[in-house]
């Protein structure tokens, strides 16, 4: 049986992928999770990834590899910590965002990619615009004000309906899908109008998780 480790950096984002597993539907993959909070807590006080918070994140991502078939990295302001770690920890090592962001562009347009977390934009901007190249693709940041505020301080309802708010925005002003780039953000798709073409991370990221344990397993 196929297992996933999952490295949250908000206490909260585990119910976000259990539910994530819920609708994967697969009984054929586990997955655990270990939460690694000063990670992110970091990253924000020094205004982005520093070489000594990625060298802990990598030290956590070969942790998490040692009992698992595939590993999730699901912060997106830490996600470049992934780089060259499959080779060092034996098993695919993925960031949650990627999967997102390859399904973000195939339809091509004008892609809105929404961000809660000032130290999510230029890594989630560098990922989205790899993905977009040689595509017809064109992708715009978007940074939801007073989002992240409301998440800190407990008011989730109020964080998931203000990233909605951008998202159904975005969708207005003619945009073709809206990615919400941080994994806590996937709350905020059942809020919007049903058929809204509004992308989280979780599902598509365990997915594609799972397809990669699942070939290591093969």
């Amino acid at each position: 049986m196929p297992r996933i480790a999952c490295l949250h950096t908000v206490e909260s984002n585990r119910a976000v992928f259990e539910a994530a597993e819920r609708e994967l539907g697969r009984g054929d993959v586990t997955v655990s999770h270990a939460i690694r909070a000063d990670l992110l807590g970091d990253a924000e006080k020094a205004g982005g990834l520093t070489d000594e918070i990625r060298g802990r994140a990598q030290a956590a991502l070969l942790a998490a590899a040692k009992d698992a078939d595939a590993v999730v990295l699901t912060c997106s302001t830490v996600g470049p910590s992934v780089a060259g770690m499959a080779e060092r920890a034996g098993v695919p090592v993925l960031r949650v965002d990627e999967a997102l962001a390859r399904a973000a562009v195939k339809s091509g347009g004008r892609v809105v990619v929404l961000c809660a977390v000032e130290t999510t934009v230029e890594p989630t901007r560098k990922l989205f615009d790899d993905a977009a190249r040689g595509t017809t693709t064109k992708v715009e940041m978007r940074l939801v004000p007073g989002a992240w505020a409301a998440f800190k301080a407990g008011d989730v309802a109020g964080y998931h309906r203000r990233v909605a708010d951008a998202a159904e925005a975005a969708l207005a002003e003619g945009a073709a899908c809206v990615a919400l780039a941080q994994a806590s953000m996937a709350g905020a798709a059942k809020l919007c109008k049903p058929g809204s073409k509004v992308l989280a991370s979780p599902a598509v990221g365990l997915a594609a998780a799972a397809e990669a344990a699942a070939r290591r397993k093969a």
